[in-house]
C-alpha cells in the first residue's frame, strides 16, 4: 500500500511469518529507494521478523529529474532546511501511520533509518512520534529542528558520520548530539575517520547491531 504519495521497494520478513517489526529506510537528496535497498538486504538475516520499506521520496528532485527529494535543497542554509523538514514531516507521519496499521503494529515496533536528507527527516519525525518508536539510525545527517525538551518517552538514536564528509560537514554530528541530548534523547555517536559522505562496511555493521539491540530492548521490556 502507499500513503501520502510515498511508496517504494519492500522486503517481507525473511522468516515468512507476519512482521513483528518495521524498518523504514529514507534515502538522500537526488536518489531514490533503490539506492539504499542493499542496507535492508544486508540487515534482513539478523532481523528475520522485520519488514523493510525503502520508499522513494514523493517529489522529483529539483536539480536532477532522475532522482527524488523529501524537500527542495536549491539553497542550503539552516532556515531553508528547517522549513523543508517541517513541510515534509506530515507526509511521512501519514505514511508511517498507514504502514503500521496495515501490519497491525504500533510505534514501538518501528525503526527509522536515514541517510543525508533522509537522516534529517528521520530524526525530526522519529523523535516526535508518540508513543516512542523503537529507535532512529541517522547516517551523515543533521538535526534541523531541535526537539521540545523534557518530553518523556524518547527513542534511542545512533548517529554515524564520516569525518571527511564535505556534503554535510562532520560538525553536524556534534551539533545533533548536543541538541538531542538537551531534549532528553539517548544518543550514541560514531565519527568515522577517513569516511566521506557515505556508508561503509563499518557503518553498516554498527547500524545492524543497533537495530537488533533496540528491537530486543523493546521486546524484552
Amino acid at each position: 500500500m502507499a500513503a501520502a504519495g510515498i511508496d517504494g521497494p519492500r522486503l517481507r520478513p525473511a522468516s515468512g511469518r507476519p512482521a513483528r517489526q518495521l524498518v523504514v529506510v529514507l534515502h538522500g537528496y537526488g536518489a531514490d529507494g533503490n539506492d539504499l535497498l542493499a542496507l535492508a538486504e544486508a540487515w534482513r538475516p539478523a532481523l528475520p521478523d522485520a519488514a523493510f520499506i525503502v520508499p522513494h521520496a514523493p517529489s522529483v528532485c529539483g536539480t536532477w529529474a532522475g532522482g527524488r527529494e523529501w524537500f527542495p535543497l536549491l539553497r542550503i542554509d539552516a532556515s531553508t532546511v528547517a522549513a523543508g523538514t517541517a513541510a515534509a514531516a506530515p507526509g511521512l507521519h501519514a505514511f508511517l501511520d498507514a504502514e503500521l496499521a496495515a501490519l497491525q503494529l504500533g510505534n514501538g515496533a518501528l525503526a527509522l533509518v536515514g541517510f543525508s536528507q533522509g537522516a534529517m527527516l528521520a530524526l525530526d519525525v522519529g523523535v516526535a512520534r508518540k508513543p516512542a518508536i523503537a529507535g532512529i539510525l541517522a547516517y551523515s545527517g543533521a538535526l534541523t529542528r531541535p526537539p521540545r525538551p523534557g518530553e518523556p518517552g524518547r527513542p534511542p538514536v545512533l548517529l554515524h558520520h564520516g569525518a571527511s564528509d564535505t556534503v554535510v560537514p562532520a560538525a553536524a554530528l556534534g551539533a545533533a548530539k548536543a541538541g538531542l541530548e538537551a531534549a532528553g534523547v539517548p544518543v550514541e555517536s560514531h565519527l568515522r575517520p577517513g569516511l566521506g559522505h557515505g556508508i561503509d562496511d563499518v557503518a553498516l555493521r554498527l547500524g545492524g547491531a543497533f537495530l537488533v539491540r533496540i528491537f530486543q530492548s523493546v521486546e524484552g521490556g
